[in-house]
């Protein structure tokens, strides 16, 4: 019988469903801190501005960081985001050059992103490969044919009429990318919070075996979870084609160690069952944070790869540090 439609579940399904709200305070203090160091060292670093360039700085990653939330929980990985979005980045910028009509272009995006995700949850369900070695092997195959499509060559002359739809300001100085980033937070959120199959997600990452047995479609659970990867980073593509006005086959390289990096300081565990979109949110503005804030004291970019990399180490071992004390308390119990 299924175990969610009997309303029956295990107390460790449980416990993976229940957002924890003790990580996401971590991560709220932990920014707090941030934002006071680089206060004191530089009080230009609060300014109104800044802070909203922080948030606008925060839309990419926090776009690829929600989907890649996704993948995650299932106890998967996606690699090949930043491949995801230069492919919809040149493949948007060839049509919307061919005289597209730019919503258009955007639902064409959309579910370009989402067939390339749900292609790496196609090799992990049905193939039965590992999603770091599927989502290895996508990453240069789905580079490779942005290369193709263009030739190597940028795609340029952008229609402003798709760069203002994307990027132009709505309020203020407020962008309408940032208002994208929360409306996708917010549907990501009521997906995995309020839906079956947001609450199949947490289950196949906190026991995949039992989670078979109770008769859920696993498999067609995992499509979905890429596919919604693949959507974050399609988006995350298009707002880059309307900010730069250029579709740069190259584009997103990397850019899956900093959605990785988020989506570990926000609280999901690499080992799945476990995470949350504002604890995704809250870790992707803690890093432009970081980002931002070495830019304004000085210190050479280069040390922002350094900085992203000791974070996500410190946010795992946080994780493993916390399963710890979870067991000794239990067995205490006991």
């Amino acid at each position: 019988m299924n175990f969610v439609k009997a309303g029956i579940m295990d107390n460790t399904t449980r416990k993976s469903v229940k957002l924890k709200f003790g990580r996401e305070l971590i991560t709220v203090i932990a920014l707090l801190f941030i934002v006071s160091i680089f206060t004191v060292i530089n009080s230009q670093y609060i300014q109104g501005n800044n802070l909203l360039d922080i948030i606008d700085q925060t839309v990419i990653n926090g776009l690829i960081a929600i989907g890649m939330t996704f993948a995650i929980l299932t106890a998967g990985i996606d690699l090949s985001v930043g491949s995801i979005l230069a492919i919809v980045l040149v493949v948007i910028g060839k049509f919307l050059v061919n005289g597209t009509n730019p919503a258009v272009a955007v639902i064409l995006g959309i579910i370009i992103g989402f067939i390339l995700g749900a292609v790496n949850g196609l090799l992990i369900t049905k193939m039965k490969l590992q999603p770091f070695i599927a989502t290895l092997g996508t990453m240069s195959i789905y580079r490779g044919l942005a290369y193709t499509i263009t030739g190597g060559q940028p795609v340029l002359n952008i229609p402003k009429s798709f760069r203002s739809m994307l990027n132009g300001d709505i309020v203020g100085n407020v962008s309408i990318s940032i208002i994208i980033l929360f409306v996708f937070a917010v549907i990501c959120h009521i997906i995995l919070k309020k839906t079956k199959q947001g609450i199949y997600m947490y289950s196949i990452g906190g026991n995949e075996e039992a989670t078979k047995l109770s008769g859920i479609k696993v498999d067609r659970t995992k499509l979905l979870a890429y596919g919604i990867c693949g959507v974050g980073a399609a988006l995350a593509g298009m707002i880059m084609l309307a900010r730069l006005g250029t579709g740069e086959p190259a584009a997103g390289q990397g850019y899956e160690l900093n959605a990785i990096a988020a989506t570990a300081i926000g609280g999901a565990s690499l080992a799945g069952g476990k995470g949350s979109i504002p604890g995704t949110i809250l870790g992707a503005i803690l890093l432009s944070a970081l980002k931002v804030g070495l830019v304004v004291v000085g210190v050479d970019t280069f040390w922002q790869y350094i900085a992203t990399g000791a974070i996500i180490v410190i946010a795992v071992y946080f994780e493993t540090i916390q399963e710890i004390i979870s067991s000794k308390m239990k067995s205490r119990k006991k």
